[in-house]
């Protein structure tokens, strides 16, 4: 996580919500003096992401706000456990309240959906995956959300490494006219990933010896009949059509990862709430 960035994120997303500044703190407490305390409730069981949400947004009001964190990114939270408790002048444990808890749910429901799906696969060979079917803005918040949950990260953005496509290849001619182009122009770090729909094309990536080979839109059982011929240094890869409900049948199908959309672009927000407790003068 690059804390400078989240910081800069975290200003714009206040600047948002805040505007000229917030009127009903200011018009209850011009002040500022008032002190609260003040507690993050986990309503429904999951796993907590986003500590770091809390800690950097008060220390960008200042330091009159103190932070307790009782849980860390990544641990399991049962409905009614407090996950932290903020100390702070009221006005601001007030003012920072919807931006937290809108991030901090968004981030928790997706380590949340990471883990039950984890839990589903029961193969701790195969490595979950995340894609770049993320909200714009928010993707290096929702790919940390996935590490929280115990998934691995898949390419950041595109310049992390060549993905070759139908799209792409349906562009190039072939798979091996694809692969040999960007070979030629990309630096040796790079990785190459190819997508494969048929036997055909595998062969056809193997013998281009790509770095990773995604199974797309494949079945269980077609993969099986499939994997046997890939060398072992190649990655192999699950992709599309993939859910909840079926990923079990993907267990014993011997690829390496499987990349999922739905981790980030369909998790439910994990209910959170923030509650005042104590208010002292």
């Amino acid at each position: 996580m690059n804390r400078l960035y989240l910081r800069r994120q975290l200003e714009s997303f206040l600047h948002e919500d805040i505007g000229f500044g917030d009127q009903s703190t200011t018009a209850l407490f011009p002040d500022q003096t008032l002190i609260g305390e003040g507690e993050f409730i986990a309503k429904q069981e999951g796993i907590f992401a986003g500590g770091i949400i809390i800690e950097e947004v008060f220390r960008l009001f200042g330091t009159e706000t103190s932070v307790d964190l009782f849980k860390m990114d990544g641990e399991p939270l049962q409905k009614g456990e407090v996950m932290a408790k903020v100390t702070g002048p009221y006005a601001q444990l007030l003012t920072a309240e919807r931006v937290i808890l809108n991030l901090v749910q968004r981030l928790s429901g997706i380590a949340t959906v990471t883990n039950q799906t984890i839990m589903k696969l029961s193969n701790s060979k195969i490595k979950l995956t995340d894609t770049r079917k993320t909200t714009p803005g928010l993707r290096m918040l929702e790919k940390y959300a996935v590490r929280c949950g115990g998934g691995v990260n898949h390419r950041f953005g595109l310049d992390d490494a060549i993905m070759l496509k139908d799209n792409h290849i349906v562009a190039a001619g072939t798979i091996s006219r694809a692969v040999s182009q960007v070979r030629s122009t990309v630096g040796h770090m790079i990785k190459i990933e190819v997508e494969i729909e048929n036997q055909q094309q595998l062969e056809e990536a193997i013998e281009a010896e790509v770095d990773v080979i995604m199974f797309d839109n494949m079945s269980p059982d077609h993969i099986k009949q499939l994997i046997h011929t890939v060398p072992s240094h190649i990655v192999t890869e699950a992709s599309g059509s993939i859910t909840n409900d079926n990923i079990a049948a993907y267990s014993d199908t011997g690829v390496h990862m499987i990349s999922l959309g739905f981790l980030t672009h369909s998790a439910q927000a994990l209910d959170i709430s923030f509650s005042l407790v104590e208010v002292t003068k």
